[in-house]
């Protein structure tokens, strides 16, 4: 068996697990509801506490989206019970970002500002202290939809390899690359 699809779901307290005929499974939480259509091979059951998914068979497509619907369960539970968090940093001279209500408008060294209109279910807040970067934090209750967004925003601007000029994930380590002094002798 699939070692992620075999593992239950714990669902915690204040969250509601529902499954319909079509194989919907809808998770109802302090922080939202989250739906997704499940393959009908694959049964979905609520069972004490723990949501369970069985295959029917070892074929190769059925074992793949055994894991792959387990870990989207999970991320709904997860998401309506604690919600996600991303923070974005930008690096560069000049660049700034500012939101409003649920635009979030991003000055990175183009001639003009571009402006985003995010989804209503995702916050956005922009921070701007002196001498640090500014961040851009990100909220929702879905994991797939904040990280569609986040990838939205980084595409704006990508972090180089040789000054790290960009926008980037607070956190994560960009390759440099030492540029022309390399080359020459």
């Amino acid at each position: 068996m699939s070692r992620i699809g075999k593992a239950p779901i714990a669902i915690p307290a204040g969250v509601t697990v529902t499954v319909d005929n079509n194989n919907v499974v809808t998770v109802k939480g302090k922080l939202g509801e989250l739906k997704q259509a499940v393959n009908p091979d694959l049964k979905v059951a609520v069972e004490d506490n723990h949501v369970v998914l069985t295959r029917p068979s070892d074929d190769r497509e059925h074992r793949a989206q055994h894991g792959l619907f387990r870990a989207l369960i999970h991320n709904m539970v997860v998401g309506v019970s604690e919600g996600y968090r991303k923070e974005m940093e930008l690096v560069g001279v000049g660049y700034r970002a500012a939101a409003t209500g649920q635009v979030l408008e991003l000055s990175l060294g183009y001639s003009h500002a571009i402006y985003i209109k995010l989804p209503p279910e995702v916050k956005v807040e922009a921070k701007s202290e002196r001498n640090k970067n500014p961040l851009i934090i990100l909220q929702s209750d879905d994991k797939q939809l904040l990280g569609q967004v986040c990838a939205k925003i980084r595409s704006l601007r990508k972090p180089e390899p040789y000054k790290g000029k960009g926008i980037k994930f607070v956190g994560e380590i960009i390759r440099r690359k030492s540029g022309k002094k390399a080359g020459a002798k």
